[in-house]
């Protein structure tokens, strides 16, 4: 049995393999920039499809936010070893599953638009490593994260229109106190901060809504995109890989245009096409 694991900092999505069956899984997500190997070894032991197959997963690949460094692979590697103590272990960034599932082993610029935001290089074996990799606090422009900051911004300083304020104040029940609680004083304000999302799109009609949407994705552009579309030619494919860049691939078009950018593909869920891959390769 074969394991493929997408993670991002908010969920884990899993695919068991076992010949043609596949046992699909759920759990928080693993990001070893705010997860250890305690946390990774007691969230595994709450699943109980995992422990039912622990014994019989021989291979599993790992391919998460975070995991950018020989370091945090190796929080990640370990706190997956000890738990399925039979299986060879490999770790990967999220940014090489985006490239495995988009670039079909040529070169190409591949983007991670979800919790978080990330673009590299792929020059059709690797991943060139940059430093855009910033992290929710001062980076990740377009993300849900960032999205979240916006907005919640805006609520506090009073400046969003007050149609979104009462539909968010219907949704949320959240004052000044509690919000600065989640982001300053309670653990993983990140997954705070990108939980807006399913606001976003219930609203994705509002001028104002979208505006916040598009103004991520200019500064993603502006800030990642454009500059590695140039230092490497403007001549490779543009690939976006996430739930942000799906749920709102619309705008994100929109926004390309204006920045005389194609993009060749958009997938949503990054999972099956490497259960694809990984299915065939063992």
């Amino acid at each position: 049995m074969v394991a493929i694991v997408y993670s991002g900092s908010r969920y884990s999505n899993w695919r068991l393999v076992d010949k043609k069956d596949v046992i699909e899984v759920r759990t928080n997500g693993i990001n070893p920039f705010f997860n250890d190997e305690k946390f990774i070894n007691q969230l595994l032991n709450k699943n109980t499809k995992l422990i039912n197959n622990a014994e019989a997963i021989k291979k599993i690949y790992f391919f998460g936010a975070g995991a950018s460094s020989p370091e945090r692979k190796a929080i990640i590697k370990t706190g997956l070893s000890n738990f399925f103590k039979f299986s060879k272990v490999y770790v990967e960034h999220d940014l090489d599953a985006a490239a495995k599932v988009s670039c079909d082993d040529k070169p190409g610029i591949v983007c991670v638009m979800g919790s978080g935001a990330n673009a590299a290089f792929f020059d059709g074996k690797k991943i060139i490593e940059n430093d855009y990799g910033l992290g929710y606090a001062i980076a990740d422009e377009g993300s849900a994260t960032w999205m979240g900051k916006t907005i919640l911004k805006a609520y506090l300083n009073e400046t969003m229109p007050q149609d979104i304020r009462l539909a968010f104040d219907r949704k949320y029940d959240l004052d000044r106190r509690l919000i600065m609680d989640k982001i300053y004083k309670l653990p993983h304000p990140n997954l705070f901060l990108n939980s807006f999302t399913s606001f976003l799109i219930e609203n994705r009609t509002s001028p104002y809504i979208q505006e916040v949407i598009k103004g991520g994705f200019r500064l993603f552009m502006d800030t990642y995109l454009i500059p590695l579309n140039q230092k490497y030619g403007g001549k490779h494919p543009i690939y976006f890989v996430g739930t942000i860049a799906a749920f709102f691939q619309d705008f994100l078009r929109e926004v390309a245009e204006e920045k005389q950018i194609k993009i060749s593909s958009v997938i949503k869920e990054p999972i099956y096409n490497l259960l694809n891959y990984y299915a065939n390769k063992n």
